[in-house]
């Protein structure tokens, strides 16, 4: 019985990893549609959503056959569960990448943000970029270094997403209407995001090892130089 258990936790976890393949390419892809107008990219994006979906699906079919055929205790049960959490997160960032990638695909030919806000939303994307990356490195090694990263690093893109704010704010601001709508509401996708990495590498923190972490550094105990 424990072979089995272990060879359909590994389909699972197979699973989970061309999930958060499938995100990170949409992270990705999401955002080069958004700085940089390309239709046929941000419909892949939204085309793309459907896989994740069903990846999702899938796994929490597996998870609940583990739980109920298998029984597992302990460390495997804390496994299966936090996948199932896993699967939910990653989700719902494939909608997040979407939602970015409509935004995109309305305003085409023209940029649905203004020229002078690109450079601040080129650093978000680039943040994102970065932590999609390590989100599957993180994932296909269990690495909770690598998700303390993520956990600490959040404040960048929470700094960044303030300063959207200070445009959307400023007595010159020069956009349209619709472009503010549109600044505010990728911005808030983008920090979205960014919390939804945070949630899945404190999860895989939980899986390899019990403890439930905060952004405190301290509390990560990190070595990070």
């Amino acid at each position: 019985m424990r072979v089995i258990f272990n060879e359909e936790l590994g389909q699972v976890a197979d699973d989970m990893d061309r999930m958060a393949s499938s995100v990170r390419d949409a992270i990705h892809s999401a955002g080069h549609a958004l700085l940089d107008p390309d239709v046929d990219v941000a419909q892949e994006v939204i085309d793309g959503d459907a896989r994740i979906d069903k990846l999702e699906s899938s796994i929490i079919e597996q998870c609940v056959r583990l739980l109920a055929k298998q029984n597992p205790v302990a460390t495997d049960l804390r496994v299966v569960v936090s996948t199932l959490s896993l699967s939910a997160t990653f989700e719902r960032m494939g909608d997040l990448a979407r939602h970015i990638a409509e935004i995109s695909r309305r305003a085409y030919p023209q940029s649905a943000l203004p020229e002078q806000v690109l450079p601040l939303y080129r650093q978000m994307q680039d943040f994102l970029d970065t932590m999609a990356d390590r989100l599957v490195a993180m994932l296909a090694d269990r690495d909770a270094k690598i998700a303390e990263q993520i956990i600490v690093s959040d404040d960048e893109l929470d700094r960044l997403h303030e300063q959207s704010f200070n445009y959307a704010l400023s007595d010159q601001w020069e956009g349209s209407k619709q472009e503010l709508i549109d600044m505010v509401l990728v911005a808030r996708f983008m920090e979205r995001l960014g919390d939804h990495g945070v949630s899945a590498a404190r999860r895989v923190v939980y899986i390899v090892s019990g403890f439930d972490p905060t952004k405190d550094p301290k509390a990560l105990d990190l070595d990070l130089d």
